[in-house]
């Protein structure tokens, strides 16, 4: 069973920096591609970044682009969520995901597994 496990959250004023990472344990991390995903109150769940197995490939939302950077380790089971410039409409809890199938992680839809989650709070 896989399991993932989030940290790094916090509050941040506008303009600042955050990195959220994320850990799975259970199975073989380098199987998996891995992302981020975040909901805002009163929002629907939005994919914000995927990584490859590999980490050769990269997707990111618009509203994220030039921003964020992910990134993972897999000699550490690890994945990175490097936010710079933040904007107060960042402000979610930031979900990591991982399933072996790059379409469903990054179509959000049937993912294998999911975090608990990370609060991340944007000041104006």
């Amino acid at each position: 069973q896989v399991q993932l496990v989030e940290s790094g959250g916090g509050l941040v004023q506008a303009g600042g920096s955050l990195t959220l990472s994320c850990a799975l344990s259970g199975r073989t991390f380098a199987t998996y591609a891995m992302g981020w995903f975040r909901q805002a109150p009163g929002k629907e769940r939005e994919f914000v970044a995927a990584v490859s197995r590999g980490g050769a490939t990269t997707n990111y939302a618009d509203s994220v682009k030039g921003r964020f950077t992910m990134s993972r380790d897999n000699a550490k089971d690890t994945v990175l969520l490097q936010m710079n410039s933040l904007k107060p409409e960042d402000t979610a809890i930031y979900y990591c995901a991982a399933d072996q199938n790059w379409f469903a992680l990054v179509s959000g839809t049937g993912v294998g597994y999911w975090g608990k989650g990370a609060l991340v709070t944007v000041s104006s």
